[in-house]
């Protein structure tokens, strides 16, 4: 798909998530900040089902993982100990002319094509000055600006000074490095083992963009996985995904220039050729990418690439990135980070608390390593529905279709009565009624089938059923599959069982 062709995809996204309630702009109609997105009926459904399936897969489903939700405000000393009050900026740039600011590394991105993640600031002001990155808007001459640190301010209690100051999270993720201990004795795991959290993080961006790619308040899911230090290659689950193939862009393919190359290899490979550094890395890495194809992302648009040297946040000894190919080229859709100690140290040493981990069979205390998933919520749904967008023709008319996974869809069933006379709206609202109690259903009887089979297929509803006059005679509804337009009669008491099958094969499909 050309460059064109690709932007118009991300429009027509954005187009139907603000026809159809998914997502839009929060405040709109008193002219909404940027980077504020509020989910509507269609898209909080979808919202939760994501959420569920990300919790039931790595919390339900796993004994070694259990869950937090801390406060979004949290004490400062928890920033300044975490690096944040310091480190957590963005290289800012105005315009000597209009006076606008922009990010620096946006600008250097878009104007040069070169990824300039990780990039000193010194390096970042020698680029803007020696090549002349000029102003979007006004072609006026750029100056560098002091670093603008990303936390947003606020005060708590009735008195606004800075013995006041807080600042809301900008991310989830130090919530659970403050908490290890009191979970780790509460739950009494044993190393290895995970701690998970789903909750809001917010971000002063300079400069919001690619609708809810980039966003100022966002949703993140992480995990932190404490893992005895002298035990980082003795991952036990290894096996399960030895044999999954990676798509990798290596650091070394991308110091030869060679970043938009990917060569494919299995797990198991990867890890006996030291490409990636440990087992429990390799692990969670090939984890996440059978979840995403899981809940309906391609493979074929998902790679991994490794972060270079001078690209490593400061608490890392190993990143790599699970990478979507967006309109815009390949970004990341989660970041799997090597944390080591670093996270527990610091704030051992700031807050005097002992935060380390007994091992009683060892008889030995030791500070664990932590691998951390994280995932931006927002991101990943607008993932979905780049990959899941479909347009079929029928009639010289293009019609749309989001194929979503059935599992995340955010309505299971559409029920429509062929006509609203002759009692078929009455039975229709019993079939709706009764299946409402298994599933998410949404009942329409306004204008024709075809446009409520339009409607439904629009919001990835996998199946609609239909009451027509036949139901009348034998208690037999249409079933429609959304993908293949398929359709069957099934009994009425046979309805919720053929549905339910349905809905766990991976397909989707009826048969």
């Amino acid at each position: 798909m050309d460059e064109k062709k690709e932007r118009t995809l991300t429009e027509k996204i954005v187009n139907l998530c603000l026809r159809r309630g998914i997502l839009s702009p929060n405040s709109e109609i008193y002219g909404t900040f940027a980077g504020f997105y509020d989910f509507g009926p269609v898209g909080v459904e979808l919202k939760r089902n994501v959420e569920a399936s990300w919790w039931k897969t790595f919390v339900h489903m796993r004994e070694d993982i259990v869950g937090i939700d801390g406060a979004i405000i949290t004490h400062p000393a928890v920033w300044k100990a975490s690096g944040h009050v310091d480190a957590f900026n963005d290289p800012l740039v105005v315009c000597t002319r209009c006076k606008k600011r922009f990010r620096a590394d946006h600008l250097i991105e878009g104007a040069l094509h070169i990824n300039v993640d990780g990039m000193s600031l010194d390096h970042i002001n020698e680029i803007v000055s020696s090549v002349k990155v000029v102003c979007p808007d006004c072609h006026g001459i750029l100056a560098m600006e002091k670093p603008f640190n990303l936390m947003f301010k606020t005060h708590v209690g009735a008195v606004e000074d800075e013995a006041s100051v807080a600042f809301l999270r900008p991310e989830t993720a130090q919530l659970i490095f403050i908490n290890f201990k009191a979970v780790q004795q509460f739950s009494r795991k044993k190393l290895p083992f995970g701690i998970a959290q789903i909750g809001k993080v917010f971000r002063n961006e300079i400069s919001p963009r690619n609708f809810v790619f980039r966003c100022r308040e966002f949703n993140q899911m992480e995990i932190e996985y404490f893992i005895h230090p002298a035990e980082m290659n003795d991952c036990p689950y290894l096996s399960e995904v030895s044999d999954d193939l990676l798509q990798l862009c290596t650091e070394k393919m991308q110091l030869e220039g060679k970043n938009e190359e990917i060569i494919t290899m299995s797990v198991k490979q990867a890890v006996n050729e030291k490409i990636i550094g440990t087992t429990w890395h390799a692990y969670w890495i090939a984890r996440f990418l059978r979840w995403f194809t899981e809940i309906g992302i391609s493979s074929e648009n998902l790679r991994v690439r490794q972060h270079i040297k001078d690209e490593l946040s400061h608490y890392s000894s190993e990143t790599w990135d699970i990478e979507y190919k967006y309109p815009w080229g390949w970004k990341e859709l989660m970041g799997i980070a090597n944390r080591g100690d670093f996270d527990l140290i610091q704030h051992a040493q700031h807050s005097g608390k002992d935060l380390s981990y007994f091992d009683q069979e060892k008889g030995e205390r030791v500070v664990p390593y932590v691998i951390e998933p994280s995932a931006g919520l927002e991101r990943l749904i607008f993932t979905i529905l780049l990959d899941s967008y479909y347009e079929k023709s029928e009639k010289d008319e293009i019609k749309t279709v989001l194929k979503l996974n059935p599992t995340i869809a955010p309505v299971k069933v559409g029920v429509f009565p062929l006509m609203k006379k002759d009692g078929l709206k009455e039975k229709a609202r019993e079939v709706y009624e009764m299946l409402n109690n298994y599933f998410v259903c949404e009942y329409d009887d306004a204008g024709s089938i075809g446009k409520r089979y339009a409607r439904a297929d629009e919001i990835g509803t996998p199946f609609a059923v239909t009451i027509d006059y036949q139901t009348l005679q034998d208690s037999t509804v249409t079933l429609r599959d959304r993908d293949s337009a398929s359709q069957v009669r099934v009994h009425i008491s046979e309805l919720v069982e053929t549905i339910r099958k349905a809905l766990n094969l991976s397909s989707g499909g009826i048969s």
